[in-house]
């Protein structure tokens, strides 16, 4: 992965050509056909996933309703970087909606890359917190919602 594409990603968009190098180096390419599964709710992650090309989809199953999606992620976008923050199951079902060229950190490559570079590693916890923030609020706003509409019937 070149570092011009890495820094239109919004976690390393405030990195360091430096840093972006660096984190280049440890990114390694991976093709998924479409439909194919990338990870499964309650599994171990020891990875996250960068979109160069195609759409990934994130779902849950829920009981008597079937899959519900989500978020669909375009190019650019990145996901599973919760098992780089802790040590619990992937938390949703990600299944590629096209074919896709993703690029995958490993969580241990991540962490040394970190540990030796505390500048590159405050930027990225930084970027960390404010996605899990943002994702945190789709997700109540969703919940409303769904309150909403299922209180009317």
């Amino acid at each position: 992965m070149d570092t011009a594409q890495l820094k239109k990603i919004p976690l390393f968009a405030n990195l360091t050509i430096d840093h972006l190098q660096k984190v280049a180096e440890i990114a390694s390419q991976k093709q998924v056909k479409a439909n194919e599964r990338v990870f499964q709710e309650g599994e171990v992650g020891t990875e996250m996933y960068i979109i160069a090309q195609g759409k990934v989809r994130i779902s849950k199953m829920v009981p008597g309703v079937g899959e519900e999606a989500l978020a669909i992620l375009e190019p650019g976008s990145y996901f599973g970087e919760m098992a780089l923050i802790d040590d619990t199951p992937r938390s949703a079902d990600a299944t590629s909606h096209l074919a896709c060229t993703l690029y995958v950190i490993q969580k241990a490559d991540l962490e040394e890359l970190m540990f030796l570079h505390k500048d590159l590693a405050y930027e990225l916890l930084w970027t960390f917190v404010r996605t899990l923030s943002s994702r945190l609020r789709e997700t109540n706003d969703k919940i409303k919602a769904f309150f909403a509409l299922s209180a009317r019937f």
